[in-house]
């Protein structure tokens, strides 16, 4: 029973960094052109600053947090910076200026930084067979997240466009309460081990790991996987606002379909299609329709048929489990917390150098002066990018397991 509470304490604390991610996700193209008085195309590159703001403290205190928990263990960490949410959350929320906005996206990328803590301690708790199954409930987890923060923002924009951070701070507080009475520690002190500040930045972490058989090809596509995946929290809401007029509910509803379609896949699929298929065939079904989803949104001018496609779009979120499990197995027991920290560096590296390249690419296709209107030009460079993820994949993995009967 403890450990069911701690296992949903540890999914809710994954649904509300999605939260807090996606929160401001329907009210940052009207937020951002109001605190800078600047058109739609100038605001956009606002918001790749604070989303790069965001990833770049989630980039240097990944593994710091990661070989942090490694040493003292994982519940400390996960609760402090459960209480750290909480507080940015309301600096969010009395924040009237862009540099306020980002003085919190900074707080809040050091408190996201714990979703390495987060996978550490789902590996802690269990078994090899098991793990690919919980990060597939850990995916669902930040999908109903991704569901619930741009409802949650669009909804309560139309009461106030501080609204969405109150009640955010709330469920942080409520969450860290639960927290402190159900999460024990899952890491037993006999597999601690010493901190080492060499290990706990981001080169050196990838110092630490970098003998590991099979790692480094399957740290570029992961990688790469998380700058493509990384166009949609960069620009959908101006992408949705450019190409189909939507207002704040219209991407937060968007965007919740997206998350509910992505939660499904995650929680009802990745298991059976690794048990099926296998890791490594099952990464590659995924890549495979990230490339078609990509392509179709440079694309398509009808803002119907994006929300009709969006269920085949979710179906490529069987991805990062499949990677995840496979990164998992090939690493010791006393290195999870290190992996996990280094896994969550490199997708916040991906974070840092995505939007600046999304938001200036939609930038230039949106602005007055633009040889040629296209909303969805940043898509075809993720559709891009991606097959050289999967060539990359197919050429340098191979099975880590083989399928189950």
């Amino acid at each position: 029973m403890r450990a069911n509470l701690a296992l949903t304490f540890i999914l809710q604390t994954v649904l509300l960094d999605a939260i807090g991610i996606g929160l401001i996700f329907p009210v940052m193209p009207d937020l951002l052109t109001e605190v800078t008085g600047r058109s739609l195309a100038d605001a956009a590159l606002w918001g790749g600053v604070l989303a790069t703001a965001f990833a770049v403290m989630q980039f240097l205190c990944g593994p710091l947090i990661g070989n942090l928990s490694d040493r003292f263990g994982r519940r400390p960490v996960l609760l402090v910076s459960m209480g750290a949410m909480a507080l940015d959350y309301v600096l969010m929320a009395l924040a009237h200026t862009v540099w306020l906005l980002l003085i919190g996206r900074l707080i809040a990328g050091v408190a996201a930084a714990t979703h390495s803590t987060a996978n550490a301690y789902v590996a802690d708790i269990s078994a090899p067979d098991d793990r690919a199954r919980r990060f597939g409930l850990i995916g669902a987890a930040f999908g109903v997240g991704f569901v619930a923060g741009p409802m949650l923002g669009g909804f309560l924009a139309l009461i106030d466009s501080r609204a969405p951070f109150w009640a955010a701070a709330v469920l942080a507080l409520a969450n860290l309460a639960f927290g402190a009475f159900v999460l024990p520690e899952s890491l037993p002190r006999e597999l601690r081990r010493p901190f080492a500040l060499s290990r706990a930045n981001p080169l050196g972490a990838f110092a630490a790991l970098r003998h590991l058989p099979g790692l480094k090809a399957l740290l570029l596509v992961s990688f790469l996987y998380a700058l493509t995946f990384n166009v949609w929290p960069a620009i959908w809401s101006f992408y949705g606002k450019a190409a189909f007029g939507w207002d704040a509910w219209w991407i937060g509803i968007s965007l919740a379909v997206f998350g509910i379609c992505m939660a499904g896949a995650q929680a009802a699929l990745v298991q059976p299609m690794i048990s099926r298929l296998g890791e490594r065939r099952t990464g590659i079904l995924g890549m495979a329709v990230e490339v078609g989803s990509y392509s179709f949104y440079a694309v398509v001018t009808s803002g119907f048929w994006a929300l009709v496609f969006t269920p085949l779009t979710a179906l490529g979120g069987i991805t990062g489990p499949a990677l995840q499990s496979m990164l998992s197995r090939r690493t010791p027991e006393t290195q999870q917390g290190e992996l996990q920290g280094l896994a969550a560096s490199l997708n916040a590296l991906a974070t840092i150098l995505a939007p600046l390249v999304m938001t200036t690419i939609f930038g230039l296709f949106t602005r007055d002066s633009a040889p040629i209107y296209w909303p969805g030009a940043p898509f075809l460079l993720s559709a891009l990018i991606m097959v050289a993820a999967m060539a990359v994949f197919v050429a340098q993995t191979r099975e880590s397991a083989p399928p189950r009967a």
